[in-house]
């Protein structure tokens, strides 16, 4: 049985400066996304960071949220957390490829998402998953953001640019004659 299996847990990630996440989560199922919340809570304390909540209709409102609040506020990551159970109809393909799709496509541009939208068959599955003393998913998906932020963070103050040289401290600057008369701009 899949639940059973011993999987590794990464070390919890470090930051020098605080970090500030954003739940995204849809109650459709309010008993499960409440477990998935505060497992995410969980997480995003013990890393010493700070968390708002968002609530939205449905999964795939979800990666609309982040998109929204990735535009136009200031967190440095996401926790996407919502409940996706099989019915009798293909909207179960349809709400999970879409959400997750449109999550990954967040993510490929930079922004640091943690994904716990829970596609389940039945609810037993998704309250086990939802459990932050059995599987916690929601724990597990905020600990993904923060690893995602620790990594930004590593990665973002390099000082890439965008493809031009650093200019030097000092310029010289051309005189009408053509000759460089040793002004510094």
């Amino acid at each position: 049985m899949a639940g059973h299996e011993q999987h590794y847990i990464m070390p919890r990630a470090e930051f020098a400066a605080p970090v500030k996440l954003l739940i995204v989560v849809s109650p459709y199922y309010k008993d499960i996304a409440d477990n998935m919340v505060a497992g995410a809570i969980a997480e995003i304390e013990a890393a010493g960071g700070t968390y708002e909540i968002a609530q939205v209709p449905g999964a795939l409102e979800i990666p609309t949220c982040i998109g929204i609040a990735d535009r136009m506020s200031n967190f440095d990551g996401y926790v996407a957390l919502g409940c996706v159970i099989r019915g009798e109809t293909t909207h179960y393909d349809t709400v999970c490829n879409d959400s997750s799709r449109a999550i990954q496509l967040l993510g490929l541009k930079g922004v640091c998402i943690g994904n716990a939208i829970l596609t389940v068959e039945n609810r037993q599955q998704a309250e086990v998953r939802a459990d932050p003393a059995d599987q916690n998913k929601g724990g597990g998906a905020a600990a993904a953001a923060l690893h995602l932020i620790a990594l930004s963070r590593k990665w973002g103050g390099q000082g890439k640019g965008a493809g031009f040289k650093s200019t030097p401290d000092s310029i010289l600057i051309a005189s009408s004659g053509g000759k460089e008369n040793g002004t510094t701009a």
